[in-house]
């Protein structure tokens, strides 16, 4: 974290410098023509199959505001090693609003298309207020990820009635496999559960790298004698935690543990991306920044 932390802090410098030397040959300033950009930043993916939820996404945003130029950003620095490898250049935040500042944007919206408040998010607001403290923009704010408010945490359970499949029965489960973290914000998985069972007994939320863990949910399908679950991964893309971590053949996936312990699994391989309901929350948030340029 140290290390990452130095990184981020001498890239802030390099970007400071670069915009000091930009205003001083007159490339910046509050006096030149608005320009309105939005910039949508995930973790981003490897995975070929993933690229399905970001073009949607991408669509979608086109659509929904036509005329204003998207840019995208992938906040994990693995993944983007990664695509280099296969020639295919993604910018680091820092990088594509760097980018965006050199065109003479002067609003933009970043939105997240993360799904909690959490350890990636806080890192794009760090950069976004490195940017601020170098006036390169007018005005740069970030929308919401997926769930940030009690309204949106009722429409994600809204989302996931939704997208649960036709031919579940009401004494099957449906185990959604969210990401986790370290972050505080991990609460916000146990919180979307309590309100989704209060629909939905039968829905269960767990984490791959946080609470609530495999383990209790296991124990939670125990406890309702459910002998069969449709698995979903609860993130935007159905990238390597959900073909391995939870649909993987290894003893130690999702499918495979609950497999031995006599529950029949129905992996479902669709990141939340790829249905319009949790498409309506990413994007209606990006409305919250733009409504600030008028």
């Amino acid at each position: 974290m140290k290390k990452k932390t130095m990184i981020v802090a001498a890239l802030v410098v390099f970007l400071s410098i670069t915009a000091l030397n930009c205003f001083a040959s007159g490339g910046h300033g509050h006096n030149t023509t608005k320009k309105v950009g939005i910039l949508l930043v995930a973790f981003g993916s490897s995975e070929a199959s993933a690229q399905v939820s970001f073009e949607k996404i991408d669509k979608r945003v086109k659509e929904t505001y036509p005329g204003i130029p998207v840019r995208w950003a992938y906040t994990s620095h693995i993944i983007r090693n990664k695509l280099a490898k296969q020639g295919k250049v993604l910018d680091s935040p820092e990088v594509a609003l760097a980018k965006m500042m050199d065109e003479k944007f002067t609003h933009v919206a970043v939105q997240s298309l993360h799904t909690i408040i959490g350890a990636e998010y806080d890192d794009v607001r760090r950069t976004i207020d490195g940017f601020k403290l170098m006036g390169g923009f007018e005005m740069i704010l970030m929308g919401y990820p997926l769930m940030a408010t009690q309204k949106d945490m009722a429409k994600t359970v809204d989302a996931i009635l939704k997208i649960i499949p036709r031919e579940r029965k009401q004494n099957e489960a449906v185990v959604l496999m969210g990401h986790g973290t370290h972050h505080p914000a991990n609460a916000f998985y146990a919180a979307l559960m309590f309100q989704a069972q209060l629909k939905d007994p039968n829905i269960f939320i767990g984490t791959v790298e946080g609470y609530p863990e495999l383990d209790l949910i296991q124990e939670l399908l125990k406890k309702n004698k459910i002998k069969k679950a449709y698995l979903l991964p609860f993130m935007s893309v159905a990238g390597d935690h959900a073909k391995n971590d939870m649909a993987g053949d290894e003893e130690d996936s999702w499918k495979s543990q609950l497999t031995k312990a006599g529950i029949q699994c129905i992996p479902v391989l669709k990141g939340t991306a790829e249905f319009d309901a949790f498409l309506d929350i990413w994007v209606g948030h990006i409305n919250g920044p733009l409504s600030h340029f008028k």
